[in-house]
């Protein structure tokens, strides 16, 4: 599109299969092509090629950085540091762009005015028609919601450089996008969503895939250390259920300590406020979904293992960054 700014699209990736079709459907995409696809290549060890060929047209502005498995953030701080265009768009390797994603992109990179640091796409999560979804697949509804998700996010390539870019203490796809939004407002410049509309399929999980996703707890504890106990509002983020983790963990844990001291009433009475707590987020999960037999035993099973994980994760991340401090100076 004549007069569109030019841009370079990063895509970290851990070599999951889902990157051809990202590719396949970037190459699709018509009106205003990337300057250049910078490919991270983020896998601990060089297992297999990529599947490169699925860019099609495209393949020719494909180039391949290695990272060696340094996480997400390390692999976007690669990428970004390497680009050359005004813009840079973000874009994860589960994603597929629409057809008229390019035109549209240069549409929302027109209209971006000089105080405009970052533009997010617009993120749709297609679910089964055929039945309701299980709780996993509802999870990664939630991300059509999610504000600054790098699922699909332009930057300025100056805004990137003048903040330090992702902080790469966050060492999953959590948390990393919402502390760069945060130092991106703080520095000034203002974020907006714009009109491009980007495919986010669920991808495929286990019945236990929520158990280390509490890991994101201990991300949790070091956004409160970076940005204060007020980020949440701030960067537009569900509040989440560790209130009530830490309630239920703490009713089991008071329920084993009056066992052991006696206390038979005290610890009837904690083991029933743990039973109760259990209880009411089994069937928060429970209800909602399908229904099957192997959905209700796995969300009973991790309704009991996710509370204490959670809490774990936590306060495990509250002392291990307890003197973290914001990437490039500043408080919270």
């Amino acid at each position: 599109m004549t007069g569109a700014p030019a841009y370079t699209v990063v895509v970290p990736t851990i070599g999951r299969p889902c990157l051809a079709a990202c590719l396949r459907a970037l190459s699709r995409a018509e009106g205003h092509p990337p300057h250049e696809v910078v490919v991270v290549d983020d896998r601990p060890e060089t297992d297999g090629d990529l599947p490169l060929e699925r860019a099609g047209p495209l393949l020719d502005r494909i180039r391949i950085l290695r990272t060696g498995g340094n996480g997400p953030a390390a692999a976007r701080n690669a990428g970004w540091r390497t680009v050359a265009t005004p813009w840079t768009v973000f874009l994860d390797d589960d994603v597929q762009v629409l057809p008229d994603w390019s035109r549209l992109l240069a549409e929302d990179l027109q209209e971006a005015g000089e105080d405009v640091g970052g533009i997010q796409g617009q993120l749709r999560v297609p679910l089964p028609l055929d039945r309701r979804p299980t709780d996993w697949e509802r999870n990664t509804k939630g991300l059509e919601n999610a504000a600054w998700a790098t699922a699909d996010m332009a930057y300025r390539t100056v805004v990137l450089t003048r903040t330090g870019g992702f902080d790469e203490r966050f060492p999953r796809a959590f948390r990393e996008d919402a502390d760069l939004a945060l130092r991106v407002q703080r520095a000034g410049w203002t974020l907006r969503r714009g009109r491009r509309v980007t495919r986010h399929p669920v991808r495929p999980a286990h019945w236990w895939a929520s158990l280390p996703a509490q890991r994101g707890n201990a991300d949790d504890a070091l956004m409160n250390r970076l940005h204060g106990r007020g980020w949440w509002d701030r960067a537009q983020a569900p509040r989440g259920r560790l209130p009530r983790h830490l309630a239920v963990t703490g009713a089991a844990l008071a329920a084993a300590a009056c066992a052991l001291a006696g206390r038979r009433r005290a610890a009837a009475a904690c083991a029933a406020l743990w039973t109760l707590g259990t209880t009411e987020f089994a069937l928060a999960r429970i209800l909602p979904g399908p229904r099957s037999a192997r959905e209700i035993a796995g969300m009973l099973g991790t309704s009991v293992l996710i509370p204490p994980l959670a809490v774990r994760h936590w306060l495990g991340g509250a002392v291990r960054h307890r003197h973290a401090r914001p990437l490039g100076g500043g408080g919270g």
